[in-house]
């Protein structure tokens, strides 16, 4: 029989759920899985019906991070690179698309696993979920999860997770900024549904502008990122929604957004 996508591709109601389908091998990010990720994430991305991303697992390991067997002596420098170059691809391409994406996790997410669960714009974990980075435990330091995670996550935090390996819950992930909702597991689909449909309720441009921006000031200094903002802002307004927003809280309606 032919073999199951890497990754199954969902879509209703302006949401898309991509799902990590390789439940036997962890949801390893091979290769091969991260160029499915890539396609799915990419797919018809600047569709006026695409509101918002979720990327969510099959089975009880939401991601374990790279496939080792990939990164052994057998194969080259080249590939190795390869493997390094296109996660890393992956990840700054999250936070450049024009939705939101969400990260609904229910398991285990370790190493590049956790490095996509910090690279989402908002994740939703399940009680039962764990947070780690035990590479320095195989003699791999997970340098490029340690990208995402220190920028998420307190200093101290994501270098105590580095240095020893050991894992957060649910809920230190929560404490320390790391998921933005821990929930019990049988609320997870519900909890991810009602953050992702009342971003739906929002004007794509805007939201698009707005996500942009958040991840451009981010690394401003105060007085440039305030400058850059209060630029943004009166482009805003020149937008067709930014004015239609307005209208409608004027005159006590609903907007009607063209996205």
């Amino acid at each position: 029989p032919p073999a199951e996508p890497l990754t199954e591709l969902r879509q209703a109601g302006g949401v898309r759920t991509i799902v990590l389908n390789n439940p036997r091998r962890r949801n390893a990010l091979s290769l091969p899985m991260l160029q499915s990720l890539r396609r799915d994430l990419l797919h018809d991305v600047k569709s006026r019906e695409l509101r918002v991303i979720v990327i969510a697992a099959e089975g009880p390991v939401f991601c374990s991070g790279h496939d080792l067997k990939e990164l052994s002596s057998e194969d080259d420098v080249k590939h190795h690179s390869q493997v390094f170059e296109l996660c890393a691809e992956v990840m700054t391409l999250i936070q450049k698309l024009p939705v939101p994406v969400i990260a609904k996790v229910n398991g285990l997410a370790t190493a590049a696993g956790c490095q996509l669960v910090a690279s989402c714009d908002i994740a939703v974990a399940s009680d039962k979920s764990q947070f780690a980075t035990p590479g320095v435990n195989i003699g791999l330091f997970c340098s490029t999860p340690a990208v995402a995670l220190g920028r998420s996550l307190p200093r101290k935090v994501a270098l105590e997770m580095l240095f020893t390996g050991e894992p957060l819950s649910a809920q230190e992930a929560l404490m320390h900024g790391l998921v933005s909702k821990v929930v019990p597991e049988d609320k997870l689909e519900e909890e991810t549904m009602k953050i992702s449909q009342k971003i739906c309720e929002s004007s794509k441009s805007i939201l698009a502008l707005g996500k942009a921006t958040f991840y451009r000031q981010i690394t401003q200094d105060l007085d440039t990122a305030y400058k850059m903002t209060t630029k943004v802002m009166v482009d805003n307004l020149t937008l067709r929604d930014g004015q239609e927003g307005i209208e409608a809280f004027v005159q006590k309606r609903k907007p009607v957004w063209s996205h």
